[in-house]
């Protein structure tokens, strides 16, 4: 708190310096050294009495003389004769101006009131005849009303005319006539000679203004008569050029005197003046020794660390507005000063201090505050890049940027901000002209309200698409949204539906993969349970010491079988897992698939021969080489042909087919499925998954899982392709 007193204390000196500084620039030439003859009011009391002089006393305009050389022109005739229309349009007008109360008085038998707007009447209508029918009397109306227009006019200078307690002695320097007012030997607060040397004075017969010409006509309210410019230049004297001398005596600058008033105004505000400026210095010589600014005024202030968090951009406009302000303010007041100690009034002098504290001490204070804490902070050049990143301006020169990501959404954008910059220009214009107007009102029509139209468009697809991502959002799926023209909007739509679908399919995967991951624990559960449950079951008929020795063999028997088949689930169940992580490693060579599939088909003789099923083979008549890994690629034979042994319909053909298509080796395996599969013949490679869906074959149900993984490692292929019961699989691996 201390601080801050102390500062705004410090921000009162300096305002009160930079006050004095800027009066005595403005005000000082204008009273350093000056007197009372110098003022201002004087100055501007003088030019009235020399521009009315000589109107009103040295060479005043001859009113006979003058009315003498007032003109009526045959048009001024016409237009006085046909003001209200053609003469019978007049008489009409006058005959219904009187009919009523005419009517009236003769009804109300009032005899004398009848008379009188009859004879009225009847006089109004043989002075419009005679307006027709002769120029001279018209002529003789429109001169009348014309002096009486140059009466007003000349009474109205006279009434404007100077009122300064002036003594003067002039003499025409033509005629040597001469006008004196007053001694002129008097003591003069003001003086003035006019000679050959020092120059004339010089008498126009006009005021300043109206011998200037600045005026288009003089006319008044109880005439209709105009007097032009060319009347009264004609009427106007020479201009008269007058030897002598002009005082203002001292004695009306004295108490009781006509300017007393004016000359101790002028006194209060110099010496009010001179007080402020030795203010001014004594605050200088203050702020130099015992108010020497320190910054511990501003860095240990409370409001200093909100201040630094502000932005960059934000502290310059801040600082802007507030050195404005300042600016603004000593402008102002500094030439306002004089005018408050000349007019001295305590309510002026109220406002002056409320803006003195306001605008001056505050306004100083805060630029000496924002000025410091800038300086200090930015002596750390991380701080100025760090708050430039930061700043409100980078982050608009982004958003630009990022407007134009999309050009036409960048120029439309562009264009529609400088269309309504235009527009605003146009409808200020138009008041100022009237075709202003009608440009602005046809680009309003052919180009504004068709690109208001166009703007509404947009904004209403922008919407619908808005409404309709909200609906994706919430789970509604299955509505496209329209796709409209070929703007970035309708892009953005196409965009939106193909999300809308990914998501879509992404939804049933997720639900197809949830159910296979059921069927799988379940699957799972059951392969492993079968053969575990059997394995306990004659185990438990082992411990029996009362069986025979054939049945102990059988149970044993059972037993190696069911533990061979849980020992081969668990291993399928291994290797298919190495599989999916990537830690199963190939080993491959030089491999002749024709080979590799004949001795598979002969691994599996018997139990082909025993399924009656009929194997038709067809392959390369010579050697099908690919680098293979020779083992995993056996087992993807092995697998399918167990397969087709496994699910073939007895009685069938199995139609096996190894042959070269380009840089690929091609196996195709066709055979007549012995269950119903469906159409979904993706869910063949799940693990687990089995034609036999009631599970009593034997099998893990691994068997297509395995192979594709296998095939997959060998970026090959494998597709699987169902037409009602032909199950046909094609395997194609690359052999170069």
């Amino acid at each position: 708190m201390k601080n801050k007193s102390i500062l705004l204390i410090w921000a009162a000196l300096v305002t009160i310096v930079l006050l004095a500084a800027f009066s005595i620039n403005r005000q000082g030439p204008n009273i350093i050294g000056k007197d009372f003859s110098d003022s201002g009011d004087l100055k501007w009391r003088l030019d009235e009495f020399y521009d009315y002089i000589g109107p009103t006393v040295l060479n005043p305009i001859d009113r006979e003389e003058a009315k003498k050389k007032i003109t009526v022109t045959p048009r001024e005739i016409e237009d006085h004769r046909t003001y209200y229309g053609s003469l019978p349009e007049q008489l009409s007008n006058i005959q219904e101006q009187y009919a009523q109360r005419i009517f009236n008085a003769r009804e109300e038998k009032n005899e004398v009131l009848r008379e009188a707007l009859v004879a009225e009447r009847d006089t109004k209508i043989e002075d419009i005849k005679k307006n027709f029918a002769d120029d001279a009397h018209v002529e003789a109306k429109i001169r009348k009303e014309k002096e009486r227009a140059l009466d007003q006019f000349l009474n109205e200078i006279n009434r404007n005319s100077f009122s300064l307690p002036v003594i003067y002695n002039l003499t025409d320097v033509e005629t040597g006539e001469t006008f004196s007012v007053g001694d002129e030997f008097t003591s003069a607060i003001y003086k003035k000679k006019f000679d050959a040397s020092n120059g004339y004075l010089k008498a126009s017969s006009l005021p300043k203004g109206y011998a200037n010409g600045d005026w288009s006509s003089i006319s008044y309210k109880d005439t209709e008569a105009h007097i032009s410019n060319e009347d009264i230049m004609n009427m106007a004297n020479p201009v008269k050029s007058f030897e002598g001398e002009i005082l203002i005596p001292r004695s009306s600058a004295e108490k009781g005197g006509a300017m007393f008033h004016q000359y101790k105004d002028f006194k209060r505000g110099k010496y009010g003046m001179y007080a402020f400026w030795l203010l001014g210095i004594l605050a200088l010589i203050v702020l130099f020794t015992v108010m020497k600014f320190q910054k511990a005024w501003v860095t240990e202030s409370t409001l200093a660390d909100r201040y630094a968090n502000m932005k960059i951009d934000a502290k310059a406009m801040f600082m802007f507005l507030t050195a404005l302000v300042l600016v603004g303010y000593i402008d102002s007041e500094s030439s306002n000063l004089l005018n408050r100690f000349t007019y001295f009034r305590l309510g002026s002098w109220g406002f002056s201090l409320t803006t003195f504290i306001l605008f001056g001490v505050v306004a100083t204070a805060l630029l000496a505050f924002q000025i410091v804490n800038s300086l200090e902070r930015y002596k750390n050049k991380d701080a100025i890049k760090a708050d430039f990143r930061n700043s409100y301006s980078l982050r608009f020169l982004k958003a630009v940027q990022e407007v134009f990501l999309k050009q036409s959404i960048g120029v439309q954008t562009l264009i529609l901000l400088f269309g309504f910059f235009l527009a605003g220009i146009g409808f200020v214009a138009m008041f100022i002209d009237g075709i202003f107007f009608i440009i602005y009102a046809f680009c309003v029509i052919f180009i504004g309200l068709p690109a208001l139209f166009i703007y509404f468009r947009r904004m209403a697809y922008l919407n619908r698409i808005i409404v309709a991502t909200e609906k994706m959002a919430a789970g509604q799926l299955n509505e496209d949204i329209k796709v409209e023209g070929r703007s970035p909007l309708a892009d953005h739509a196409k965009n939106l539906n193909n999300l809308r679908e990914g998501v879509r399919i992404s939804m049933t995967e997720q639900a197809k993969s949830e159910r296979l991951k059921t069927e799988l624990i379940t699957n799972v559960s059951h392969d492993l349970r079968t053969p575990l449950t059997s394995i306990i079951t004659y185990t438990d008929l082992l411990k029996d010491e009362d069986i025979t020795p054939e049945e102990r063999a059988k149970y044993i028997d059972i037993l190696d079988k069911k533990s061979q088949r849980l020992k081969t689930l668990i291993e399928d169940l291994f290797e298919v897992s190495k599989m999916a992580s990537g830690n199963l490693e190939l080993h491959k060579q030089r491999v002749d698939l024709t080979q590799l599939l004949q001795q598979a088909l002969a691994e599996h003789a018997n139990g082909i021969a025993e399924s009656d099923l009929d194997f038709r083979t067809t392959l390369p008549d010579e050697s099908l080489i690919a680098q293979v890994d020779g083992q995993k690629w056996w087992r993807v034979l092995d697998n399918l042909i167990v397969n087709a042994v496994k699910y073939s319909l007895p009685g069938t053909r199995v139609y096996v087919t190894l042959r070269k298509v380009g840089d690929s080796a091609e196996f195709v395996m066709k055979n007549i499925t012995k269950y119903e599969l469906g159409e979904n013949v993706d869910e063949l490679f799940e693990r687990f998954k089995r034609a036999d869906t009631s599970r009593h074959t034997d099998g893990s149900g691994l068997g297509l899982a395995i192979a594709q993984s296998i095939v997959d490692m060998h970026q090959g292929t494998m597709k699987i392709e169902l037409d009602g019961d032909l199950f046909k699989v094609t395997v194609t691996v690359p052999t170069k």
